[in-house]
């Protein structure tokens, strides 16, 4: 009876430390396990696993993609502006044994390496390219985290950058050269939308100038669409050769007109003035002449003098 209760209470105690050793290890970690102090090569993967109770120790360790923000950093691009950044880190263990052994806390130290790293990135890039050119700097980023969080088995998936915050004063200034960008846009299609029109406009008026019966039709084509619209108004279009053929008649009558009006004044008063000259003179001078001669001399003898 005594031996029953001893057989009964030992089975009883293997069972405690059996239960006590049973260890289950999930799908989507890794068990390290830990020795009196020290690390086992050994990895346990998921499913049941024994350990020894009150000497083996098991570390788990997620294997799984980590999702980590990185805090928004502020810091200076390399063309002087001050900016605000954020990112996001996807990484995963590769080996937990270094996980667990070589950094005491690793999600705590890819965060900082992040921090930092972005903080590198933001002082080495411009302006231009934090905004457009992000898929080269997603890959620097990855790059720089890389480095050391592969010592701790660590592997970087991809980082990628969230959001680039902007002072107000450089958002107006962005908005007016966008602006003045599409402005520019604009105006080159317009014009060269005119040079097509210029080009087949061109290309129209030579068809018409060997035609001269389609000049003709193109008028009557433009008096219909007018006359459609129901209103009163009726536009006929005047040629333009008529209006120089107005033109010319014009300035060729315009200094001709002085001349003939001259003429016609001048005409009536050179016979008036020709007969007041001619008449009165000749008796005045032969009276004159006559009384400065001396008695006894002749009209035709010259005064003698002394």
């Amino acid at each position: 009876m005594d031996i029953n209760i001893v057989l009964g209470v030992i089975a009883f105690l293997l069972f405690l430390v059996v239960v006590a050793g049973v260890r289950v290890v999930n799908q989507v970690e890794r068990g390290i396990v830990f020795r009196f102090g020290r690390a086992q090569q050994h990895i346990r993967e998921p499913g049941l696993r024994f350990l020894i109770p009150g000497v083996d120790r098991m570390r788990k360790v997620n294997v799984q993609i980590v999702t980590m923000p990185i805090p928004t950093q502020e810091g200076i691009t390399r063309d002087n502006i001050s900016v605000r950044v954020d990112a996001v880190a996807y990484f995963r263990v590769q080996d937990p044994m270094r996980a667990a052994i070589e950094v005491q806390n690793y999600l705590f130290a890819v965060e900082q390496v992040a921090q930092t790293s972005l903080r590198s990135i933001i002082g080495k890039s411009e302006l231009d390219d934090l905004l457009t050119n992000r898929e080269e700097l997603n890959r620097g980023l990855a790059l720089m985290i890389d480095s050391p969080a592969l010592g701790w088995g660590i592997h970087i998936d991809r980082v990628e950058i969230k959001d680039v915050q902007l002072p107000e004063a450089m958002k107006r200034s962005i908005a007016r050269q966008a602006e003045a960008e599409r402005e520019r846009r604009s105006r080159v299609i317009v014009a060269d939308g005119e040079l097509q029109a210029a080009g087949k406009l061109a290309d129209a008026s030579g068809i018409m100038s060997q035609t001269p019966g389609a000049l003709q039709l193109r008028l009557l084509q433009t008096v219909v669409e007018v006359a459609a619209e129901k209103n009163s108004t009726l536009i006929m279009p005047l040629p333009v050769e008529l209006l120089r053929f107005f033109e010319r008649a014009t300035q060729s009558a315009a200094p001709a007109e002085p001349a003939t009006v001259g003429s016609e004044r001048l005409r009536p008063e050179r016979p008036a003035l020709a007969e007041e000259e001619a008449v009165p003179e000749l008796p005045a001078q032969r009276s004159e002449s006559e009384s400065a001669l001396e008695p006894g001399q002749k009209s035709g003898d010259l005064p003698l003098t002394r």
